[in-house]
């Protein structure tokens, strides 16, 4: 049997990158929760897929969640958000051709009425935007998605952020 290398030995980053390469790898999703100062929710309506949805969208690689959602916020809408809290962590189990995954959504707080007039898609991959009443929107979305902005709404209320399973409590 031979011995593990130990933190600084010159096989250390070899064993460690064999047991990188061998470690399941998660995709991550970052979405946002905005409000206008109605309190109605941002969701878009993206090309690619049959439901609305709330703006974010997939990290790439090594990139943090957070940034990740800045990114596609920028990218998708032209906005520069600065975010406030985590709201929730969703582990969305295997589900058609795709694997698990683990999805976030972070408080993006009030956008001003200016920035809401201004608003609009920047990217081919978003074919409308708008703010929605919370229980319209609910309706617009996709049934894992609407469970997952529900909590996320309930903790915007109430300051606790969520851990969920496909959008559900796990207990």
């Amino acid at each position: 049997m031979n011995a593990i290398p130990g933190p600084g030995s010159p096989g250390w980053n070899t064993h460690m990158a064999e047991g990188n390469a061998h470690q399941a790898r998660k995709r991550v999703a970052s979405d946002a929760l905005l409000l206008d100062v109605d309190g109605r929710v941002l969701l878009v309506d993206p090309t690619y897929k049959p439901d609305w949805d709330l703006p974010g969208g997939m990290a790439e690689a090594n990139e943090t969640p957070v940034d990740a959602v800045r990114r596609e916020l920028a990218e998708e809408l032209g906005l520069d958000i600065r975010f406030n809290d985590l709201l929730c962590v969703d582990w969305v189990a295997p589900h058609g051709p795709w694997d698990d995954l683990i999805a976030f959504v972070f408080d993006a707080g009030t956008l001003s009425p200016d920035a809401c007039a201004r608003l609009r898609p920047h990217d081919d991959e978003i074919a409308a935007c708008a703010f929605f009443e919370p229980t319209q929107g609910l309706e617009l979305l996709g049934e894992r998605q609407r469970r997952r902005l529900a909590h996320a709404l309930d903790a915007v209320r109430d300051r606790v952020p969520r851990y969920l399973h496909d959008g559900n409590p796990p207990w």
